[in-house]
């Protein structure tokens, strides 16, 4: 299987595909495939690269990817030590933008649902207004066959543009069309990124990984993420950062910020408020309110 070309499972002459995925991490490799898929996370935690877009993903979760927009779902360290407790289980459809919206989603009735696919290149994370009624739409597509499947498919996509909020995942658009070379590239770039973000990454060890020299490596990121490594690799620690800070005991800030990766607690409360918005106390204390409001 080539890194980047992701063949999906597509049965003959079918409009919407289904698949559901329960084991023990996700497929955890760099890949693409022409279909817009829509996954919903039902069980697994771990981290999303999806274009130029970098955050953590939990159950509840539900993202959009977009058609030909590289991504991972990349499960945390603990699903790959064979712990059988821990699994990942996912509901996710594919539909074909151009198919789908060359047919069905002509009728003119159809109109402001293909707007929303042709302006979904760059994925979104969607905030249902009914959480619990889209999960049940999200099952009636998966439980129904043929002509049924298909009016399931249309209500979860009207439920998703008249009652969700759509946040993109990637700032901008790029260029997704990656050769297999520099998708292999990038795999390793991330892939090593991913797994000792906790330390010190210098832009020669990275710029080895991608083989070539540090000044040739540092214009390709940018141009292919619109961002800097250094910045890149600080979004990894900051997430997990986020993680911990939702975590149930509370830790102190300094023990958070070795945790992430940062040597001392002024630079990761510097970069945490530049790339969150808020200082982690601030963060902290407003994930907690939100999570009491939704026990009481």
């Amino acid at each position: 299987m080539k890194v980047l070309s992701f063949k999906i499972p597509v049965a003959e002459k079918a409009t919407v595909i289904v698949q559901e995925d329960k084991m023990p991490h996700f497929y955890d490799h760099l890949h693409q495939h022409p279909e817009i898929q829509i996954s919903l996370i039902l069980k697994g935690e771990g981290t999303l690269i999806a274009g130029n877009y970098m955050g953590l993903f939990a159950p509840g979760d539900i993202f959009w990817i977009g058609a030909n927009q590289p991504h991972i779902f990349k499960s945390d360290p603990a699903y790959f030590t064979g712990d059988p407790a821990l699994y990942i289980h996912a509901l996710t459809f594919f539909f074909h933008p151009s198919q789908t919206g060359g047919e069905l989603l002509q009728l003119p009735e159809m109109q402001q649902l293909l707007e929303m696919v042709k302006h979904s290149a760059n994925g979104y994370r969607i905030l249902p207004g009914n959480k619990a009624q889209l999960t049940q739409l999200f099952e009636d597509l998966f439980r129904h066959e043929g002509a049924y499947r298909l009016v399931s498919f249309i209500q979860l996509l009207d439920n998703i543009y008249s009652r969700c909020q759509l946040t993109p995942l990637s700032a901008e658009k790029s260029d997704w069309n990656f050769s297999e070379e520099e998708g292999m590239r990038m795999n390793e770039i991330y892939q090593h990124s991913i797994r000792h973000f906790h330390r010190d990454i210098t832009l020669q060890e990275i710029a080895g990984i991608a083989h070539m020299t540090v000044p040739a490596f540092c214009r390709y990121f940018k141009k292919r993420t619109r961002k800097t490594y250094i910045h890149f690799v600080n979004e990894l620690r900051i997430s997990h950062a986020c993680k911990l800070l939702k975590g149930e005991k509370d830790q102190p800030y300094a023990m958070v910020a070795y945790e992430a990766g940062f040597n001392n607690v002024t630079s990761f409360n510097r970069t945490f408020k530049a790339i969150m918005g808020h200082a982690p106390g601030a963060y902290q204390k407003r994930y907690q309110q939100t999570e009491g409001r939704k026990t009481s």
